[in-house]
Order: structure tokens, then sequence, then C-alpha cells
């Protein structure tokens, strides 16, 4: 199945392409068809993860473990201190903290005092905090808890400390005995090591076992041998070991080293020289070899004195002229092969790249037969090569035929071939003909510039004895395993059989697997059908196995030498040579081969050295395990063993099945046998050496013991026999620690009874009672023995556990819970509770006690406490309704049923209290247990359980506990609960409780419950009397509940209450629904939690929509003005958008309520007046104008700096100068002053404001600089004060440069007038360039006066008494005060400039005008200052600034117009070069027509025409010239006016008439709208008459002009009007400026 080679194939695979028919689709990218590197899951990696969880969890678990107490009688004491303290750190929703909850005052964490803590005061009074003479239940006591108690959450459930069996238990991990290299192999393989693991020991047995043929060793390589057969150079196995040697001679040895048969001495073969292939027939008869002469001889073993064929090489005399193929003299025979059974069919390769298939006929002899040679692969070297497609040097790099396999295949009768180039993989059949089956260039993957190698081996199809567990068929695959420099690739070779059984069968190949090595690979072959070994080319050899491309072993070869030449460097040196970074395909290095010297025969490895031959095979499983046992690392062998036993382990590199079942059964035995010797021995040397007993020696055994028995699922064999071994050699105490995480993870459920009572009292000697109740609680308590844990339990105060076993081992819910209430006894004489005044011993009964609340809240609620999972759903019921039987019965029972022992709660002789038990609990905690009842209230028993029936009848035998419990509801419970807890007997800390269970669950389950309104309503009355802040919340929500289902008659009276108890949230509620909106917002101000919430209620009771009567609104108007000044400290911004949206009319009343001149007051008259950009406010055309007025005034205190900005853009009504003016001046806010005396006409009196400002600031500067100040604070850095000043000098200059222009804006038009009848006396000047004169004039003073202070400060400057000097930069503080003069002068010649170009169109005349009127403005400046400075000197920095800016502004001019005018110039230069290169038309022809237009042929008087046009072009330039001559006229001629407007549409024309392109204007012009422009010109556009004058045969009419477009076609413009037609022309007819038309393109558009 063969294609033709692709073109870059053609061009780049040089020889490669094999010569034969093609058939079928054969070429194929292995890279498209390769799944990935590995689909296996990286076990070393997982099981190194989970080992290292394991350990860390175990350290965490330890740490966790409370050490020995040196008390014992206060063991669990200890260990709820433990669990108290961390109690702290957990939030509510996460405690988890023995389910024990907090609440008033019994916080479980007052309960115990550690040993430091101060001890109770005895005989202390026990008092509520609300002056009650009722004692709180026993938690809440303030004796046993803080003086100030936190109240419970009424809300938080119950949870326990012993949870599920957890995923993260520090239980080892499944261990796999990992053995490392001293280097990193592999790039992708699974079995990555850490550079620090890098150098670890080998294991103690022989990755492959070597062994060295000496016998044949001394025959074949010692000096003897290679003097009489020369040296080995290629290697062949099959049932004889075969050599061929550099004399041309094969040695033949059996597997006892002897020597066989020595074939060739005497014949041609010694002539042809060395042997460099050897192959050898499948039944093992025929031997072949190739020599380096080209010749290929073949020897029957049974005669060997002559060849069997000899197949020549291509006579040379013959090579241009031959008849047959075969071999090119002298180049050696590399590769060769037989091909299926036959002894006369051979394939060969050589190393310029050619490939041969030779058949022989049937004959007598060597002489009687005749050979068929057909070339398959690769060119002669006389082929001619075709232009423009270079041949690249190839040669074969690897090459093999398909071997048989036990199985007949339709393959073998085909002789696949397959062959590897540095090019292409290439797979032939060559029977019955030769073809190309499949093709696959070398993988993008293989790295660039690394070492070119290549190497490939067959693995045939076999008959499995046990189906393939990936593909289930019992005969696995043909395949082909082969390496391009480091990447391997494994190929499925399928077969398709065809419907006509004379076709040969259809082949399909899929890459498969892929793997990449760090080096490249020179060698490849198959140990078995799913091992690879691979030999790199620094010698190591490596492993793998082929479904998971994992990486099983690697080791160095380096010693042994091995074989390797140089063979394919000669042909490929250009590769090398040549090198190009560039080129990807280049190699930095040809390797040796060395494939020659691997071969591989029944999973043995055979190995040619230059010294010798070794024959290796790989140490299979149970050797390995030997190897660990006789080093005395029987850990390790049960750990390896294990892995074998679990597959984690390579299983079929060392020979184990890949079938689980034949696996198990060929280990497990053999494991055992381990696990038992390695105990006896551990423990035999632990009994003759006690002194040196390594415990964690016997710690790792018993882990290696646990993972093996999980693993094999034999765990009696822990218990019978490694538990015994453990308890004989006194080290018990490791096995249990070994056994705790298997118990908590529930791998482990059953323990013999002898173990449990071991494991107890292993762990109480050891403190660790809470890790012994967690083991305890995840057992199998069908297995325990009862009275013994029990016993031990209740010995050990060990109560979770205890309750765990009555319930799940005798399904016994009430002895449990008296065994809890019994350990209230001690402190309950006549049922109340004594003094906290108690012992240890009592407080421990007390918390052990608690334990009752969690217990009925997991059993009420269907749970199994401590570990949370749900009890059976049959068992659920009973234990639900013996817990309710217990508790509501009302009477004592008695306990065991028979025993004739009743359970009392009082001493002997006093009388029982009804419901003493229900009594008893709500005494110890009566919150804890409401809240336990909240949960079970939850549940469906109550009420909705369907085996629950009226009166308890279910039809089914039940005991009396069970039918009283089912009559059990929730209206029933309720009742109970309030008769028993009457104020009388409960203070008001548990009835508050009371009130919040009711208030909550009437609302859930209102159809259940009935209560009378009175008792609902001293329900409400007892919540809004909470006893502590604690539960103010709780409280509230409770309230809020009841109120959603009932409604009190009055509610007036309770409103009172309400507001006594800060229930807001409830007032509102009761506000909204009775629409008495003001005390709704009246509230929300009262409520500290919720006050911004009172916006949002403003705006839903204002909107429109809400449709308030006006008494409403006014009563909602009423609190805000009684509120206001706290509306707007909530947030300013806000309050003020709300009023402005709903109640502007409060708006003055609200500025008025704060305090006049506040912060408060500014911010919120700013969101009014200036809201922020998302705000669609306009105030300004509502609020008044005092608003504003004081906004301005309260802005010049708060933001001086935004003053001017905001005064320049209100409206001059809304601003009173006289109002402001004062504050403005207090406030030093003086450029806002001079706005608005500007915009109030007063511009000479803003002028001199800002001049008496300037000079103040000049005053200060000069204080601050000279020393005058007397006041000032050393402290203050001068020269930071100085930069201010003089900005502040800079600001207010530019204040008073902006008021100059502005006059002279406004007096424009007057100026104007003046100007046309004569321009003004030097001495008389306007009023706005007296404004300018006066500016000039104050900053040349105050620059005048200040440069001596600033240059060089006086004497004077100094500080005396050895103050610190003043340090200023008077080079900075100099160029600052410089550009006072500078900016002014600057900003004077710019206006006049611009003020007298716009009343002037001349340019001449606007020069003179500008400079006149700045002359008088300097003259009288200059006048001025020589009547007040006669001295000329003191103006000489003055004047040099002012020509220092005329100079700037000077150069500024002059190189912004140079700049101007070159790029000017070069935008002309480029429009002028692209419009002289004209447009060249794409043909001769008419677009429309057809008719030559130019060019050869053309019709009509062409040349004419062309003079015509050039005298018509000449006659234009001379008018040119005219009217550039007419424009030297004087500039009063009207005439050179005319001209010079004319001129440059004329030369535009000209341009455009010589451009081309989209660089010329109208193309431009074309552009933007999408038609193209008509060329204009003599280039484009010829006269009527030009373009055929009666000359043409087909039209004597003249057909015009012609039309060249931008896009280069060119029409006859009669021909393009045709085409348009009359109404398209006019909707779309355009001219350009010059009067052309503009064409739209037909065919481009």
């Amino acid at each position: 199945m063969s294609t033709q080679p692709s073109e870059r194939e053609d061009g780049d695979m040089g020889q490669d392409h094999p010569d034969l028919a093609p058939h079928g689709d054969a070429e194929s990218s292995d890279d498209e068809t390769i799944k990935g590197d590995a689909d296996g899951v990286d076990t070393v990696d997982a099981a190194g993860a989970i080992e290292g969880e394991g350990e860390e969890e175990e350290g965490e678990l330890q740490d966790d473990a409370p050490g020995p107490s040196p008390i014992q009688g206060s063991v669990a004491a200890n260990r709820y201190r433990q669990l108290l303290r961390d109690q702290d750190d957990v939030s509510d929703e996460g405690s988890s903290m023995d389910g024990l909850p907090r609440r008033a005052g019994s916080p479980i964490n007052s309960l115990l005092s550690d040993h430091g803590d101060s001890p109770s005061v005895q005989g202390s009074v026990l008092s509520s905090s609300l002056g009650s003479s009722v004692a709180p239940s026993l938690a809440s006591r303030p004796g046993l808890n803080s003086p100030t108690p936190s109240f419970r959450p009424f809300d938080r459930r119950f949870q326990s400390r012993i949870s599920s069996p957890s995923a993260l238990s520090p239980r080892p991990s499944s261990p796999a005995f990992l053995t490392g290299h001293s280097r990193n192999v592999s790039l992708s393989s699974q079995l990555l090591l850490d550079p620090g693991e890098t150098d670890t020991p080998s294991p103690p047995w022989e990755v492959v076992r070597w062994t060295k043929l000496k016998k044949l060793n001394g025959q074949a390589f010692s000096e003897a041998g290679k003097r009489g057969f020369g040296s080995p150079t290629c290697i062949a196995v099959s049932a004889s070991i075969v050599l061929g040697t550099t004399k041309g001679i094969i040695l033949m040895f059996d597997y006892h080293q002897n020597l066989k048969m020595i074939i060739g001495p005497g014949t041609k073969a010694v002539e042809s020289g060395p042997i460099t292939a050897i192959a050898i027939s499948a039944d093992h008869t025929t031997i072949g070899a190739g020599h380096a002469n080209g010749n290929i001889f073949t020897w029957d073993t049974s005669r060997s004195s002559r060849p069997f064929l000899h197949i020549t090489h291509l006579d040379p005399s013959r090579t241009q002229h031959r008849t047959n193929d075969g071999h090119i003299p002298n180049v050696a025979v590399t590769h060769l092969g037989f091909l299926g059974t036959r002894h006369t069919a051979l394939v060969s390769a050589d190393d310029r790249g050619m490939a041969f298939s030779h058949l022989a006929t049937r004959g007598t002899g060597s002489l009687g037969r005749t050979v068929k040679t057909v070339r398959i692969l690769g060119r002669y070297p006389e082929t001619p090569v075709a232009p423009g497609k270079p041949l690249k040097p190839s040669t074969v790099l690897a090459f093999s035929p398909l071997p048989l396999g036990n199985v007949e295949r339709a393959t073998d009768a085909m002789g696949l071939t397959a062959m590897l180039t540095p090019y292409l993989l290439v797979i032939v059949s060559t029977t019955p003909i030769a073809q190309t089956q499949h093709k696959s260039a070398r993988p993008k993957d293989v790295a660039p510039h690394g070492a070119m190698s290549g190497c490939l081996a067959w693995f045939p199809a076999v008959k499995l004895k046990v189906p393939d567990p990936a593909t289930g068929s019992t005969m696995s695959k043909v395949k082909l395993v082969y390496c391009w420099s480091n990447v391997l690739t494994v190929l499925d070779v399928d077969e398709a059989r065809p419907d006509n059984k004379d076709k040969p069968p259809t082949l399909k190949f899929k890459a498969r697997s892929r793997w990449k090595c760090e080096e490249a690979i020179v060698a490849v072959q198959w140990l078995s059908r799913s091992v690879l070994t691979v030999l790199t080319i620094s010698q190591r050899l490596i492993v793998l196995e082929d479904r998971s491309m994992r990486m099983t072993e690697a080791f160095d070869l380096i010693h042994k030498h091995i074989y390797h030449a140089d063979i394919f460097s000669t042909q490929l040196h250009a590769l090398v040579e040549q090198l190009d970074e560039e080129d990807t395909s280049m190699h930095g290095v040809v390797a040796d081969a060395f494939y020659m010297s691997l071969k591989a025969y029944k999973g043995r490895i055979f190995l040619l050295g230059f010294n010798d031959v070794s024959i290796g095979s790989l140490s299979n499983w149970a050797d390995r395990l030997i190897a660990l046992m006789e080093n005395g690392d029987y850990v390790g062998a049960i750990q390896l063993a294990t892995s074998y036993y679990t597959g984690d382990a390579n299983k079929l590199t060392i020979g184990l099945p890949e079938d689980t079942t034949s696996r198990h059964q060929m280990v497990q035995d053999k494991l055992m046998e381990i696990m038992t010797a390695s105990l006896k021995y551990a423990f035999g040397q632990r009994q003759k050496n006690k002194s040196s007993a390594d415990d964690q020696h016997l710690h790792e055994l018993a882990e290696t013991c646990f993972v093996a028995c999980q693993n094999v699922r034999d765990i009696d064999f822990l218990f019978d026999e490694v538990y015994e071994w453990y308890e004989e050699g006194s080290a018990e105490g490791i096995f249990l620690e070994v056994l705790e995480p298997y118990i908590l993870e529930k791998t482990i459920r059953t323990v013999p009874p002898t173990v449990v009572k071991a494991m107890v009292t292993y762990f109480v000697s050891q403190a660790w009672e809470s890790r012994l109740e967690e083991m305890i609680c995840h057992m199998e308590t069908a297995t325990l023995d009862i009275d013994q844990i029990t016993l031990l339990c209740k010995q050990h105060a060990l109560y979770d556990a205890l309750l765990y076993v009555w319930n799940q081992a005798l399904h016994d819910y009430i002895t449990p819970l008296i065994d809890l209430l019994t350990l209230l006894r001690p402190s309950t004489p006549n049922g109340i509770h004594g003094s906290p005044g108690n012992t240890a011993k009592d407080e421990l009964f007390d918390v052990n006690a608690l334990k009752i609340f969690p217990y009925l809240s997991y059993t009420l609620t269907g749970r199994i406490w401590p570990t949370g999972e749900l009890i059976d759903e049959e068992l659920a019921l009973q234990a639900k309704a013996e817990l309710y039987w217990f508790l509501f019965s009302g009477n004592t029972i008695e306990w065991p049923k028979g025993s004739n022992k009743r359970f009392l709660t009082s001493p002997a002789g006093a009388r029982e209290p009804p419901f003493p038990y229900l009594r008893m609990i709500l005494k110890l905690d009566a919150p804890s247990f409401l809240s336990a009842l909240n949960e079970a209230f939850e549940d469906p028993f109550l009420n909705e359980s369907q085996e629950k029936q009226l009166n308890g009848g279910s039809g089914k035998d039940l005991p009396e506990e069970q039918v009283f419990g089912m009559t059990v509801d929730r209206q029933y419970v309720v009742s109970i609960l309030l008769e028993i807890m009457n104020p009388d007997d409960f203070a008001s800390e548990d009835t508050i409780y009371l009130d919040m269970f009711i208030a909550r669950n009437l609302p859930k389950f209102q159809q259940y419950i009935i209560i009378p309104g009175s008792t609902l309503n001293k329900i409400i009355s007892g919540l809004c009397n909470y006893p502590g802040a604690d539960l103010a919340d709780d409280a509230q929500l409770s309230t809020e509940y009841l109120l959603s289902v009932y409604q009190p008659p009055d509610l007036q009276p309770m409103i009172s209450l309400f507001q006594k108890a800060g229930f807001y949230r409830v007032l509102k509620r009761i506000y909204k629904n009775d629409k008495r909106y003001g005390l709704l917002i009246q509230t929300y101000f009262e409520d500290p939690e919720d006050r911004d919430g009172v916006f949002s209620c403003l705006v839903d009771c204002l909107k429109s929509q809400a449709s308030l009567t006006k008494r409403q609104i006014q009563d909602v108007h009423d609190v805000i003005k009684q509120h206001s000044p706290e509306l707007v400290e909530l947030d300013p911004a806000q309050a003020a958008q709300t009023l402005n949206a709903y109640a502007p009319d409060l708006h003055r009343f609200v500025v008025d309520s704060l305090e006049d001149g506040s912060e408060l007051q500014y911010t919120y008259l700013k969101a009014l007046l200036e809201p922020e950009p998302e705000n669609s406010m306009q105030p300004e055309n509502t609020l008044d104008r005092d608003f504003i007025e004081r906004y301005v005034k309260l802005m010049c205190r708060y933001n001086p700096t935004h003053v001017s900005g905001y005064v320049g853009l209100v409206q001059a009504t809304n601003l009173r100068l006289d109002i402001l003016l004062p504050t403005m001046e207090d406030t030093g806010v003086i450029d806002a002053a001079v706005i608005l005396m500007a915009r109030e006409g007063q511009v000479q009196d803003a002028m001199g404001r800002l001049t008496k400002h300037l000079h103040t600031l000049e005053s200060a500067l000069n204080g601050l600089l000279s020393g005058t100040s007397n006041d000032r604070d050393d402290e203050v850095d001068t020269q930071l004060v100085a930069e201010d000043l003089l900005k502040a000098l800079q600001k207010y200059t530019h204040v008073g440069i902006w008021l100059c222009q502005g006059q002279m804006k406004t007096s424009k038009q007057t100026d104007t007038v003046q100007s046309r009848y004569g321009s003004p006396a030097p001495t008389d000047l306007s009023p706005s360039e007296k404004l300018w004169l006066e500016m000039i004039d104050t900053t040349v003073q105050i620059t005048r006066k200040l440069s001596a202070v600033v240059s060089s400060p006086e004497p004077a400057a100094i500080p005396e008494h050895g103050e610190r000097p003043l340090l200023v930069d008077t080079d900075k503080l100099v160029a600052l005060l410089r550009s006072l003069v500078q900016h002014t002068f600057t900003a004077l010649l710019t206006a006049t400039s611009a003020r007298d170009s716009l009343n002037s169109g001349d340019r001449l005349v606007t020069s003179a005008g500008g400079n006149l009127t700045f002359l008088r403005i300097l003259r009288a400046f200059l006048t001025r200052a020589a009547a007040t400075s006669p001295n000329l000197a003191d103006l000489r920095a003055v004047l040099s600034s002012i020509f220092a800016a005329y100079a700037y502004e000077q150069s500024i001019l002059q190189l912004s117009s140079r700049l101007l005018e070159e790029q000017l110039f070069v935008n002309v230069k480029q429009a002028v070069e692209l419009r002289q290169r004209g447009w060249r038309p794409k043909g001769s022809t008419c677009e429309a027509c057809g008719r030559r237009v130019w060019g050869p042929g053309v019709s009509g008087n062409v040349f004419e025409a062309w003079e015509e046009r050039q005298a018509m072009k000449t006659a234009r330039r001379i008018e040119s010239k005219s009217a550039a001559a007419a424009a030297t006229a004087p500039p009063n001629s009207s005439m050179a006016r005319g001209k010079g407007k004319a001129e440059i549409p004329q030369q535009t024309e000209t341009l455009s008439g010589k451009g081309k392109g989209k660089n010329t204007e109208s193309v431009a012009q074309d552009s933007s709208g999408g038609e193209p422009a008509q060329e204009g010109g003599p280039h484009t556009v010829t006269d009527p008459g030009q373009n055929g004058d009666g000359v043409s045969t087909r039209n004597n009419q003249p057909l015009g002009p012609l039309v060249v477009l931008a896009c280069r076609h060119i029409y006859h413009q009669r021909c393009l009007d045709a085409l348009r037609g009359a109404g398209e022309e006019e909707r779309h007819r355009t001219v350009d400026e010059f009067g052309r038309e503009e064409y739209k393109c037909p065919i481009d558009g």
C-alpha cells in the first residue's frame, strides 16, 4: 500500500524513495496517530506522596496526644481540659469540641480549672443576675465559670470530636521497592528520580546476571584466534551463536561454547573482505553473510564447504549500462536477513542507502541457481537528478525483515521488511511483488542538532496463554519498535482479510506508544512480548515495559566495551560538516553503529564486545526476594513481595504474569513464608540480645506486615501469627500503635477480645484515653466482650465509648443515659444542685454528665453518637421512642426491667417530683437541653412519622416504653416544658431559652402546636426581659419568628417593652405595617446597628409611589428636622441627594441646623451644588443665591484652591461681591476675588487688589530671606517656604496676566476703530494697555527688590547665638524669581501679536501694529522706571530678562518655521516624484470594446496628436511664467493679487497630472470617496480624434480620449460612459477641484 511521495519528500528525502509500484494509500504520519507518551499512572510518585502524607499525619497525631498524667485519677479531666482549651480557638460554625455546647454560664470551659487556676471560693452564695431567688441551672452559675457569663447561642448545633473514618489517617502506603540509577535516564519516563536520589545504592541483587563465555572468548578473541580467523565484527543468535570476522570467516558455536563450524576458508568469501552483516534462517540451517565488497554468501550448515548461494555485486564495467539490479561494487552490505522460512529469499541493504530483495530459483547447487535481485529502496549514483531538487545524502540506519512467530499469519508470506533512513521509515512487502506498505516521516519530537542514530526491531505475532488484558485477544499483534535519535515509537500492525482469498491482506499501521530518552538510542531489541531493552549512545542499557512505556531498569555497560563501528559518517558527512543552525533537520554528530553487537533471543541479551561475548538475563522476582532475605533486609523483602502481589512493581520485567489471578497465586504463598520467617528471625535476634533491641525496626516490620495482610486480605494472620510474636516478645504496644490507624479508617473493624483488653490497658497506661475512645467507636461491637469493655470504659471514664458500645452492641439507649445521670446525684441532693464548692471528682462527674446533651441530640435525630453515622431506620424509631418515654413518662422507672430497682433522683425517703429525669436534666443545663430538643423537633419522628398511629397503635407487639414513646408529639413536649419550667422553679436565665424554643418552633409547626394567646404574651414579655446582652439578638430574632404567626390583640403595651428591650427590627415591622412612618424613621435613628438604613427608608416613604397623606409626610418631615444633624453626620452626600430628590424644602432648615461654618455644612452644600458625575441633579437652577454664597465662603476655608475655578463657572447674578469679598480677603483667596471684581467691571480695582497681594507676598519673602521675621520657627524649612512663596507669586502673576488678556478682548472693538484712523500717541495708553503697564511695573519692582536678597543674602540673615544658618538654593530661587518678568513679557508679546493680527489682514500691517502696541507699553514702563529709579543700572537685570524673553520667543519661532519648511519640502517633493511616474495601464486594449488603444498596431495618428498636446503644454507653461512675473508687481496691484490666487491651483494641477497611484491628490480623494479619479493631463486623456481618425476598420467615428483608472484598467471615455448608463451617471457623477470628471471602475469598483 504505497502512494506517490509528496513534493516535500521528493525534495528532502533524496535517495530514500523506494522504487516500487504503488499499492494503496500507505503513507502516514506516526506523529498524528500517536496517542501520548504514557497512559499509565505514576505509581511511584503516588506511593511516595502517600508515604509522605502518612508520616506527616502520624507525627501530628503523636503531637496532639497528651502525655501521661501524674495523677491517674484525673486522666479524663486532663483530657477535657485540653479539649476546652482548644475550644476557644474554634469558631461557632466550626466548633466540634465533644459536642459540649457553649451557653450561659455553661460553656464547658468554665466547669473545670487547671491546677494553676485560682480555686473556687468555698461557700459562695449563688444568685441570679436579675436578683431572682431561684438559682439558674448548674452549668450557668457564676461560681462555676467567669464572673460575666456568656450565653449559649440558641442555634448552635451539637458536634462530636470523633468523626467518620478519615482518609487522612497515618496508615502506611503500599510500598514498592524502587531502585535508582547513577543517572536519570528518561525525560518522559514515569520513574523520574530527584537529583538527590541519583546516588542511591544498587539493590542487593544483580538486575542482569552476566555470564562471560570464557571458552568461546578464548577461541574467538585470543591472539591465535584473531590471527587465524580475524576479529569478530557482528553476531547472530538462534540455536547457535554465530560470529562474522574481519577475514570473511564465520564461526558457529553451540551453547556449550564448542566451536561447531568454521565457514569460509578456501572459498571466494575470504576474498570478499570482512563480514559486515550476518543472518540465520528461520530453521537455523542456513547462514547468510554480507561482505564489505558487496558480495553476499549463504551457507548450508550441513554442507559448509562451499556456499549455498553467491549473490554478487554488479559488474564494475557495466554499472553505467546495467541490465539487472544489485549492490554497487565495494559498497559494504550493512544489513541482511532471510524472508520467512525460505533459504533462497533474502533482503539486504548497504551503507549508500540502497536496499534489495534477492530471490533464487530452484536448481541443483549454487551453479544451477539464478538469483533475481530487485531494488526496493534508494537510487544508483549515476541516476540523473531532477533540476531544482538536490539530493540529500542518505543511508540505511536500520533494517530488518519480519521474523516468524509461533502462529501462522498472512504477513508470513508477504516478506515484510522495515527500513529506517535519516528521513523516512519505510515498510515494504517483497512477495509476490515489491510494494510499499507504510511510510512515515521522522517525528517532530526529534531534537535538532543532536546525535543522528536509528534502530528498529520486529516482534512477530504469537499465541498467548492468557488473553491480553488490554484487547482480550488470544493472539498478539505484529509490532515494530523503531528509534530516531532519542525518540522511540511502537507501531502496531493489524491485518484486514479481503473478501477475495486470492488477494493479499490489507495492513493497517498505527503508532501506539512513544517514549523520549535523554540521549540518542543506538540499538533496540525485544526481550519478550512486553519488554524492550534499549542501548543508548553512552552505552547504558534501559529496560522498558511496552504498554506503559515505563522505564524499569537502567544501568551502565561502559565496562563491557561493546563493539561499535563508524559506518555512516562517511556517507552522511554533509549533514554534519555543513551544519546550519536554522535547519532543524541537521544533526550535530552521526552516531556509531551498535546494532550488530546487541541481540536478544528467548529473553536473554547477547553482547558482542571488542574482547568478549557476554550473555545476560534479567533476574526474576523470586531471585530478587531471595537476594533481599540473604542480605538481611526482610522488611524490604516483604514490601517488595507486596508490590509484586498488587502489581505495582515491574511485573513484566521480572517474569510475573499480567493476569491478576495467576500472579496472586504465584506470590501469596511466598509472601506468607517471608513474613513468618521475618518474624521468627526478628524476635529470635531480640531474644538473644535484649540490650540492643530496636523498637523502631519492629515498628517498621509491623507496618509492613499490616500492609501485606491487608493487600492479600488475610487479616486473621495478623492476630493469629503476628500479634502472638509481638505479645511473646513483650512488644504488643508497637503492634497496637500500628493497628490504631487501620481501626480509625475502618479497614480493620473486628478485633479479638484479648487484643481489645491489651489495647485498653496499653493506651490507658500511656494516657491516650481520647485515642482509645476513637478506636472503640470505630470497631464492630459484635465481636467485643461487652462486660469487659463496659467495665473498662467505666473504670477509665471513657463515656463516649461506653455510649457507643451500649447503643451498637445491645441496642440499649436507656442504660447509658442512666449511667450519665447517676454522675449528677452526688451534687444534686433533694433534686436541687448544691453549692459550687465541689471537689475535683465532682467536677469530673459534672463534665462527663454534660455528654447527655449531644447524646440526646444525635440519637433523637437518628445519628450514632459519637461517629455521626445514620442509625438503621427501624432501630432509630426504637431509640427515639425509648428516650421520649424515659424523659416524658412523668414517673421514675424500673431499670433494667424486672430488676425491682427504680432509678431515683432524690435521697431515700424523699418524694420524687413529677417528670424527675426531665427536671434533673433541666436543672443541670436547661439551655443545652432545649437546644438539643430544638434539633429533635426537626426530625420527622414527632407527628410526621409513618410508623406512629393514633394512641400508639402500630399493629405490632411493642413493649410499653416504645408504645408510649410513639404517642409523644410536639404539642405534648411543649405542654410539659411549660408546666415544668415555671418562674417559681427556674431562673430567667433558663426560662428565656424555653421562650426562644417555643418562639422559633411555633412558626415551623403551627399545625401541630397550639398555645393560648396569654401564654404567648408571656413568652413575648419574657423575650423582652432577656437576662444578658449576649442574648439580645437571639431574643429579638425569636420575637420576629413568633410575631410572623401571632398578632397580639393589644400591641400598644408591648411597644414599650420592645423599645425598652431595643427590638428595633420588631418596631420597624410594626410601624411599617401600621403606616406610622414618622415613628418608623424615628426608630431608624434609635437603632445603633442600622442607622444607615434610614436613607432607603426615606426614599421608600417619600417617593411618589408610596402615596402618603399630607399628615404622614409632615410627620416624616418633622422627624427629619428633629434629627437633621444626625442625618447629615451619617452621610452628608447621601443626605443631600436624598433630600434634594424628595424633600428640597428642608434644605434651608438642615443647613441652618448644622453648626455654622462647620466642615459638615460645607460637605452637605458641596453634595448639593457640585454633585458627583454620576448624579444628574442640577441644583443651581433650584437653590437660592444665599446657598451658593454660603458655599463659596465655606470653600474659602476648606478648599481655597477650588474657589477660583468654581467662581468662574457660576453665573454672575448668583454671587454678590460685597458679601464674598471680605471672606475671600480674610482667607487669602485673592484670585477668586479678582475674578469676581473683573466680572463686575471693576478691572482697575481688581488689579489694585492683586498688586497689593503681590507686594504682601514680596514682603513675606523678603522678611524670610533677610532674617527680619522675629517669630520664625527654627524648625521651618526656609528653602521650602521660599519656594512656596515664589510659586504663589507666579500663580498670582498669571492671574494678573489673565486679567490683562481678558481686558484686551473686551476692548478689541474700540482698538480696532482707533487703528483705522491712525496709531495713538505714544503717551496715550488704552485701559487695557494701562493694565499691562501696571502688571509689568509690579513684577519688575518685585523682581528688582528681591533679586539682591535672593542672590546674595545679607549678613543679617545669618542667625546669632549659634543657631542653625539658613540654607537656601539661591540658583533655584533666582530662576523662579526671574520667571515672573519673563512670563509677563512673553504673555504681553503673545497678546499684542494675536490682537493686532486679528485687526489687520495684511502681514506688514500686522507686524507694525503689534510692534506699536508693545512699544507704547514698553516706553511707558521705561518712563515710569526712569522716574522711580534714576540709576539705570538697577534695571539691568530686569531688562536682560525682558530681552531674554524676546530672544526665547524668536528662537522658538525660527526653529518651528524651519522644521515646518523642511517637512513641507519633503512632502511636496515626494508628491511631485510620485506624480511624475504616471500610471501604466495593465493592457493595451480597451477593457470595454477590446480595441487597441496604444502600442504597436494602434489606429489613428497618435504621434501627431501627441505633438499637438506637447505644443499645448508649452503654451501653458509660458502663461504660468507670465503669471509669476505679474506677482512681482507692487502689492496694491489687483492683477498681482489675482494671479497669486490662481497660482496654487495651477501648480496643483500640474503635479496631479504627473502623479501615480494613491499618492496623488486626486487618488487620495478617490480613496476617501470610494471612486478612483479619472487621471488628468496629457498622459491619460487624449483629444478627440487622437484614437483613430477614420483609420479603424470597425468604426470610423472618433472614440474620444482615454481614461486610466487607479486600478490600472484603461477605457475609451465613450465606452466607460456607455457602461455606466444614463441614470447611474447622473447619480454618481462627480467632478474634482480641477474640473475633471471622476470615474468608478466597472471591474474592481
